[in-house]
């Protein structure tokens, strides 16, 4: 474990998938609440810089791994289940099954008074994929011999969720829209501020009370009706909206994918999943969970909370915090003579005529809306191309435009390291025959301040050769004008709209 976690008379909940966008919410509240928390992540350093990671206890444990899995229930009261393999390739199913089994009975075997879980709704007709094995997991939980509630939710409406960010790139960037059949599937969407409540809440149900609950907001609507709703709350012209019977869920993943931040290995489930009608049949949760005091979030409600958290670029945590299934997970090697052999690089190094913390305030806030400082055309191309293989793309984007944590992405990387002030290390989670690394620094030795940059990429086998070889001629221009551009945008005062911040305490 790392780090002391803070005292608390309160019981000791733990919370998996921490890092992700469910768990990394959760966290705070059950602080708040007055639990103690303890979090369960594959690597510490994911959740080193949130705001509240020095406040909770961290474990590392993969939930497929019992030793690990069993130590870190060790003491805990209420275990949160927040795992699931989604948008994982070949048999993502059999990885859930297996992780649920070994977490229950982990569970049962600790003594733990509580375990929750937080899947999709289950309706009776046959079930996608997704909503299959998430129902499996629930039924895992609720076999397990410990008291278990199972919360079912349908679409999650909150800034920063897959499902969101789906429904309003679609919205924003199409007037006209023809649509698969799907859109008029009934959903009843949920305000994440109203999931995080039941959640926390569902820590004191009686003991006796072991089963899922459906929970939903006050309205049900056809997924055309919410693309209607969300362009009045944002102020867009209605939308024309023409439905077909056609576009496979294959088909429909690409198109969300070609349109939205979301990848089209996550659009697939999550679209196959609208082909289900997903309406609570009960809302018995209301005989033991009091709603806020205002009452369960309409849906309009929920969409103008998430748009004016992302206007004011104040999102917590992103769908896009949780791992790629089958992104590069291999630390930055630090011998040039790796054992795992070629390491190609190219290393560029500029003066700039700035302070360093203005330097780094330029670094942090690369990607995104601001861009890479070179050939904007090559990355888009990079970008479209790496969509069409099934790649993440560029529109991922950042969660916040100014300011990165370990483990979020940026575009079609993701910060593997950030030291304030002097190293930016993001990883490639774009689609490669090899692993890549950029590493952007402040180096403000000797009196002069300078620009570091350095991408690394080691291959794999005769393609990962040939690939490095075969963009080699275009490095200088992408690479020496993204050191030339950086080093600019150093040296010109920020724009009024974005005062300098304040440099970190010692």
């Amino acid at each position: 474990m790392e780090g002391p976690a803070e005292t608390s008379a309160g019981r000791l909940c733990l919370v998996t998938g921490a890092s992700g966008y469910i768990g990394g919410r959760l966290v705070p509240e059950l602080l708040d609440a007055g639990f103690r928390v303890r979090c369960m992540v594959r690597s510490a350093q994911r959740v080193r810089d949130h705001p509240w990671a020095k406040r909770v206890e961290i474990v590392e444990a993969d939930a497929t791994d019992p030793e690990p899995t069993r130590r870190a229930l060790d003491g805990v009261d209420v275990a949160y289940y927040l795992i699931h393999a989604i948008g994982g390739e070949g048999r993502f199913s059999d990885t859930d099954r297996r992780a649920a089994r070994t977490f229950a009975e982990a569970a049962e075997d600790a003594g733990v008074a509580r375990l929750v879980y937080l899947g999709g709704m289950a309706p009776e007709e046959e079930l996608s994929p997704h909503l299959e094995s998430r129902a499996e997991v629930g039924r895992i939980m609720l076999d397990s011999g410990v008291p278990a509630v199972w919360l079912r939710a349908a679409v999650i409406i909150g800034s920063g969720s897959a499902s969101f960010e789906m429904l309003r790139y679609l919205t924003e960037r199409l007037p006209v829209m023809v649509t698969p059949r799907w859109v008029h599937s009934r959903i009843q969407p949920i305000a994440i501020r109203d999931v995080l409540h039941y959640l926390v809440a569902s820590a004191d149900l009686p003991a006796e009370v072991s089963r899922g609950f459906d929970i939903g907001g006050p309205d049900v609507l056809t997924y055309r009706d919410m693309m209607l709703r969300y362009a009045a709350v944002a102020g867009l012209k209605k939308r024309l909206i023409v439905s077909v019977p056609v576009l496979s869920p294959w088909w429909s993943s690409l198109w969300v994918g070609a349109l939205t931040p979301v990848p089209g290995r996550l659009a697939r489930p999550l679209v196959e999943s609208l082909r289900n009608e997903v309406v609570c049949r009960e809302h018995d949760i209301a005989r033991y969970i009091t709603p806020l005091d205002d009452g369960l979030a309409g849906f309009e409600q929920a969409v103008a909370l998430a748009l004016r958290r992302v206007r004011e670029a104040d999102v917590a945590t992103r769908w896009s915090s949780a791992s790629v299934p089958g992104a590069p997970s291999d630390p930055l090697p630090t011998d040039p003579d790796w054992a795992g052999g070629s390491l190609y690089s190219d290393e560029r190094v500029c003066d700039v005529h700035a302070s360093p913390h203005r330097l780094w305030e330029v670094i942090e806030a690369i990607g995104g809306e601001h861009g890479w400082y070179s050939f904007p055309l090559a990355w888009s191309v990079r970008g479209v191309l790496d969509r069409l293989v099934g790649g993440v793309g560029l529109r991922r984007g950042r969660r916040d435009p100014r300011r990165l944590r370990i483990g979020e992405t940026v575009d079609f990387w993701r910060v593997e390291e950030i030291e304030p002030d002097r190293l930016l290390r993001l990883r490639a989670e774009m689609r490669l025959p090899g692993l890549a690394w950029l590493e952007l620094g402040v180096d403000d030795r000797d009196g002069r301040v300078r620009y570091t940059q350095r991408a690394l990429y080691h291959p794999q086998g005769f393609p990962g050769h040939l690939y490095w070889r075969a963009f080699k001629p275009f490095h200088n221009r992408v690479f020496g004008q993204m050191c030339r551009g950086i080093a600019r945008a150093a040296e010109r005062p920020p724009p009024n709209n974005h005062p300098p911040t304040p440099a970190p305490t010692p």
